[in-house]
């Protein structure tokens, strides 16, 4: 599903900010991810002992160009990623708000052709515009990573009808809701409209207690992707009586 890569969990976590790497190694173990984000700047301050963490935890990795704000930054970090973790797979991050984080779709577009064409499988972190979508798809990406909200916000789904367009108009391609998620209901949420996955960081890094909120996560991915696949009842303006009158006792 994504790229050379089916993974049983839809559930994708990130690695920073987290109290101390003890903490984060047993989040990321009760999140049952099989993929997490490694931001590449954050490796390089923190060297060997934040390597051996990665090796222990066994886990996919996915490595982003977190911080950069030029498609030079992102490509440059995107191969020095490659060389480091020894995979074709890079999240994109182009941002182009200082304030809201936003991505700038310009750059995003442009990194992410001279990317794909270089053999990177990338995963672009993007909005949940359809053109910036198309565009994307046509530079060589092969799935979309729109925002729920701004970065760290924790606002959840805030363009609800957006994202159910993009849901709808790409129906074949993998969508990753990454970004803006702040609560287990807002990523069931997601997961019941269709997407096919989340990723966040913040929502279990600075939890009180993030061995619980990884696993209350993944527990509400698992559910969201379950009631979707189950298909969920249609909602009704007027009530739907859920005995039926067949049978019922008839007083004259």
């Amino acid at each position: 599903m994504f790229y050379d890569f089916v993974p049983q969990s839809r559930f994708l976590l990130g690695t920073a900010g987290y109290p101390s790497p003890q903490i984060l190694q047993q989040a990321v173990m009760a999140s049952e991810s099989e993929i997490i984000t490694v931001s590449l700047r954050r490796e390089g301050s923190q060297g060997g002992a934040f390597r051996e963490l990665l090796t222990q935890l066994n886990k996919r990795i996915l490595p982003n160009t977190a911080g950069c704000h030029t498609v030079k930054e992102a490509v440059t970090t995107a191969n020095m990623a490659r060389e480091l973790f020894n995979t074709r797979w890079i999240k994109l991050e182009v941002i182009g708000h200082a304030d809201t984080l936003q991505p700038d779709p310009f750059a995003l577009v442009e990194a992410a052709r001279i990317l794909c064409a270089d053999g990177f499988q990338v995963f672009p972190y993007t909005t949940e515009d359809l053109i910036l979508g198309e565009k994307l798809l046509e530079a060589g990406c092969e799935l979309l990573m729109p925002w729920g909200a701004p970065i760290g916000s924790g606002q959840g789904l805030r363009n609800i009808g957006g994202l159910r367009s993009m849901r709808s108009w790409f129906k074949d391609i993998p969508l990753i809701i990454d970004a803006g998620i702040g609560a287990p209901s807002q990523a069931a949420q997601a997961m019941e409209m269709g997407f096919d996955g989340i990723l966040l960081n913040t929502a279990v890094a600075r939890a009180q207690d993030p061995l619980r909120m990884a696993q209350a996560f993944a527990a509400a991915v698992r559910a969201g992707y379950d009631a979707h696949g189950a298909g969920l009842i249609e909602r009704r303006d007027m009530a739907t009586a859920s005995t039926p009158i067949f049978g019922m006792a008839q007083f004259s």
